[in-house]
């Protein structure tokens, strides 16, 4: 397609390229908390330029354009200012749906008017972005349901599931072929379409909520490389750049994930995690064993603490108890108490999902703790708190090698001198497993709403 421009398209692509490089500068600021805002801030002013310099363009619609630019920011505000912190998991997976779905129908856009005259670069590209960017809509649908609990956050699993995968999956590549081979047939675009969004369920849809951290990075990076796709068909220079540094952070991302669950990809897509005919039963892990607390109790414990460490989960999310937390991590400090936060790297449903919490609390970030740095230490504390967390800290994982999740690395909390671990029942996790942590000596179970225990916590400190 030949485009003319307001200015050169020299001009352009120089200012694609300085967005671009803000791009890169923003992601190295989002690095640090200290650099983290200015790296936004980044970011967004290379987007803003991208932006521009598209505007630049004759022969846009623009009426459209400003249509879908008001309706846009009109969902991001409401987004931002309604959406709590505690579904900034769901939330990610839905935006990664929306960054597929705007691939998919631009790129669909250019071949149904355009198909018969482009090149071959772009017809590639144009069944690339829209066999990845369905697949990213369509999982990122099954995720977003699973992490808002809209359908069951389990892995469903059904007879000659994997066979039909392979089917599904040779299908989809059947229809990018006839995309590429047929530029001049719509039907072929639709076929691949639809192929790919059946495909994107099925793939989605096994995995259950201990693995959406990485599924979400994967959706992420699948996200950005039905970007770079586009690019190559609307010849978008900047869309390129920006869908290949999502794409290759998304990938570099889900193998971290990957490697803190000692699990590999492939298992986490393809496999089973959850009890098998080895896994001992609730009833044989906890009889008689278990030892109810109370904040009274618990009270007494921190009261003599030199060095207290919290280890934060899901079920913390889900109580919405960060703040007082950081009210109890604030009367201890203030009673010379040593204050830490332990963060397992898949702790909560997203990467990073913990951190964002914490940080929302207005803990200081010098108080959290990697596994690798408080695991050589935990021996030293004197009580560690266990508020919503239980496959991240289950010393089956380290010590049967015949469990679902051995050899996943975890936080050491059973080596503390004290163990009080906050929890509504003695329901397993995510892997669907007992927890011999919650039976051991020095533990203790402090049973409720985590938000409402821990102020009962914070009561009975300030009373004493």
């Amino acid at each position: 397609m030949d485009t003319q421009f307001f200015v050169s398209r020299g001009w352009i692509n120089l200012l694609y390229l300085i967005a671009s490089i803000l791009f890169i500068f923003g992601i190295k600021g989002l690095t640090h908390p200290r650099t983290a805002v200015r790296g936004n801030m980044l970011g967004a002013t290379g987007m803003l330029l991208a932006i521009v310099a598209t505007f630049l363009a004759k022969g846009l619609a623009f009426p459209y354009v400003f249509a879908a630019l008001v309706l846009g920011s009109l969902i991001g505000a409401i987004a931002a200012l309604r959406v709590p912190m505690t579904a900034m998991p769901e939330m990610v997976a839905i935006f990664n749906g929306f960054g597929g779905a705007a691939s998919t129908l631009v790129a669909g856009a250019v071949f149904l008017k355009f198909g018969a005259s482009l090149a071959m670069q772009p017809i590639v590209a144009t069944a690339a972005s829209g066999l990845i960017g369905t697949v990213t809509l369509t999982g990122s649908l099954i995720a977003y349901g699973k992490l808002a609990e809209k359908i069951g956050s389990g892995a469903v699993h059904f007879p000659a599931q994997q066979v039909l995968n392979v089917i599904i999956a040779i299908l989809a590549f059947a229809c990018a072929v006839w995309v590429v081979t047929a530029p001049d047939n719509p039907n072929a675009y639709y076929a691949l379409c639809a192929a790919a969004a059946v495909l994107g369920v099925l793939l989605t849809i096994p995995i259950g909520g201990a693995d959406m951290p990485v599924v979400i990075a994967l959706l992420n990076s699948y996200s950005g490389l039905a970007a770079a796709a586009t690019g190559f068909v609307l010849d978008n220079n900047v869309l390129i750049i920006a869908g290949s540094l999502v794409g290759a952070s998304g990938l570099i991302l889900t193998s971290i994930m990957c490697k803190a669950m000692n699990r590999s990809l492939a298992h986490v897509l393809f496999g089973k995690l959850g009890p098998t005919a080895d896994t001992a039963s609730a009833d044989e892990v906890y009889a008689g064993k278990v030892k109810a607390t109370s904040a009274e109790e618990v009270a007494l414990l921190f009261d003599g603490a030199r060095r207290a460490v919290f280890v934060p989960g899901y079920g913390m999310a889900v109580a919405q108890a960060q703040h007082v937390v950081r009210d109890l991590g604030n009367v201890l400090e203030s009673r010379g108490c040593q204050v830490e936060y332990a963060v397992h790297p898949v702790a909560g449903r997203m990467p990073g999902h913990m951190n964002v919490l914490l940080a929302e609390a207005d803990v200081p970030y010098d108080q959290l703790v990697e596994m690798d740095a408080i695991n050589p230490t935990m021996a030293t504390v004197d009580v560690c708190m266990v508020i919503g967390a239980n496959d991240v800290v289950n010393p089956d994982a380290r010590e049967d090698p015949n469990s679902p999740i051995a050899g996943m690395p975890i936080i050491d909390v059973d080596k503390a001198r004290t163990v009080v671990v906050v929890k509504r029942s003695l329901s397993p996790g995510f892997a669907g497993i007992p927890n011999p942590l919650f039976a051991m000596d020095n533990t203790l179970m402090l049973f409720g709403d985590g938000k409402k225990a821990i102020q009962e916590l914070v009561a009975e400190l300030k009373e004493a």
